[in-house]
């Protein structure tokens, strides 16, 4: 899964999940800390009230507390008893107000309660206060979460309890917790928008190494990269550029051999060619049992002068010929190209293409029409058509022909160098045409390609950046 991620997206990836964890691990920290201190802020302040509640009952009560006096060494304290005429209602009622939700008493194995029910209270912490102890526990009293409180008052066996509403410490702590999940994801997409800004600085020399690998593997192998003073990348663009160069002039050379070679064959080719018009001109004079060899050695000229003059062609593109540009009008020059190709008339130039013009190269352009419409002639059955029309990246030139078509795997394999489909057959051509068709359509930066004729039969498709005059 990782490795069909971009190096780009892994980068931002990391910057996301860095960020996602520093903030997870920092709100997991916040939420522990500051729970726990507002939690034990409320017991303890829930505690305090209910102390301070207890005392003043308990005075309210039994009056002040007797002083304890020694007896036979130990200090002896009288059990504090009921003030005649006191109503403990009265005295429950006169407690000053806070937020207990409830207040209820034990006293003399009664209970007494403003609000409340003490059946909502825990046993195990009504026996605790009983014997004592000051004792708090959380539970729940119709649906809603308090604190319950009990204290002893003063005497074994009596006491107080209050319960105190949590509903704002819950809502305080659950507004918190979505704060910190909020800020987590937000810390998460800043991190990633932070890795995506930092991925862009840093693979930007990648970037430029790939856009110049793309244009030398395009044929443009006169591209460098900015060598720069960068220390860790200088050395790696040093490298890459001496590559291209001696690519560069090995391609050169190569070309020039061909050119040459191909030069030095014109003359004798010429002869051969002269030789064999001559001989074709006496056919009817030569033995029966030359004829054939006689017609078999002349297809193989022909296909040799083909191959001298696609070599001548493809060493000029490769030794660096630039060519010239001038304005020409497209539906004019395809018409003119292909009919004289096709031996007829197949061109058909919609209306809205008629006005379209391009920056081309005359030579260039007339050749790639030529060669498609004689591919078509010499290996497809016969050329359909070619047509002409605005669209794409300007002007679309359609070449139909009545072959049995082109499969899919050999799409991309006729553009190549001799490289000829399954369907090709032995033919006139020798495998040049459609590369240098490919160079050519590319030089004057527009595609080709290759799909199924509706009605059968291969559409060769090559769209130019035109525009109108």
């Amino acid at each position: 899964m990782l490795g069909r991620v971009t190096l780009r997206g892994r980068v931002m990836l990391a910057y996301g999940l860095l960020a996602l964890g520093l903030s997870t691990v920092l709100s997991i920290v916040t939420w522990t800390v500051v729970s726990d201190y507002l939690v034990q802020q409320r017991e303890a302040a829930a505690e305090t009230i209910t102390a301070d509640n207890g005392a003043a009952l308990r005075y309210g009560l039994f009056g002040p507390p007797e002083p304890c006096r020694p007896s036979h060494e130990r200090v002896e304290c009288e059990t504090p008893t009921l003030q005649p005429g006191v109503s403990v209602m009265e005295v429950m009622n006169s407690l000053p107000s806070t937020d207990a939700a409830a207040t209820m008493l034990y006293l003399q194995d009664r209970w007494y309660a403003m609000t409340g029910k003490p059946s909502d209270l825990p046993p195990d912490l009504i026996q605790g206060a009983i014997s004592g102890k000051v004792v708090q526990r959380r539970i729940e009293v119709g649906g809603q979460p308090v604190l319950a409180v009990g204290v002893p008052i003063g005497r074994q066996g009596d006491a107080f309890f209050e319960w105190h509403p949590l509903s704002s410490l819950d809502d305080t702590l659950q507004r918190m917790k979505i704060t910190l999940i909020a800020a987590a994801i937000a810390t998460a997409l800043v991190g990633l928008a932070v890795g995506r800004l930092a991925s862009t600085l840093a693979l930007r020399p990648l970037a430029e190494l790939t856009r110049v690998a793309d244009a030398v593997a395009r044929g443009k192998l006169d591209a460098r990269l900015p060598a720069g003073n960068d220390k860790d990348l200088g050395g790696l663009a040093r490298s890459f550029n001496q590559t291209a160069a001696d690519l560069e002039r090995r391609v050169a050379a190569d070309a020039r051999f061909a050119g040459d070679v191909s030069h030095e064959l014109r003359t004798p080719l010429m002869t051969m060619l002269n030789s064999m018009q001559l001989i074709q001109n006496h056919r009817a004079e030569l033995p029966a049992a030359v004829r054939e060899p006689v017609e078999l050695l002349g297809d193989d000229l022909d296909r040799f002068r083909r191959l001298v003059i696609d070599l001548l062609e493809i060493s000029r593109d490769d030794g660096g010929d630039r060519g010239s540009r001038e304005i020409v009008r497209i539906a004019d020059l395809v018409r003119a190209a292909a009919d004289a190709a096709a031996g007829r008339e197949v061109t058909v130039v919609a209306p809205d293409a008629e006005a379209l013009t391009l920056q081309a190269d005359k030579r260039r352009l007339e050749r790639v029409i030529a060669n498609l419409v004689e591919n078509a002639e010499d290996h497809a059955g016969g050329c359909k058509g070619v047509g002409v029309e605005a669209g794409g990246l300007g002007v679309v030139i359609t070449v139909d022909d009545a072959g049995p078509g082109i499969g899919a795997e050999d799409r991309s394999r006729v553009f190549e160098r001799f490289g000829r489909g399954e369907t090709s057959g032995r033919g006139r051509g020798v495998g040049l045409g459609l590369a240098i068709v490919a160079r050519h359509v590319q030089w004057h930066h527009g595609t080709i390609l290759v799909t199924d004729r509706p009605g059968g039969g291969a559409r060769f498709v090559v769209e130019l950046p035109a525009k109108i005059s």
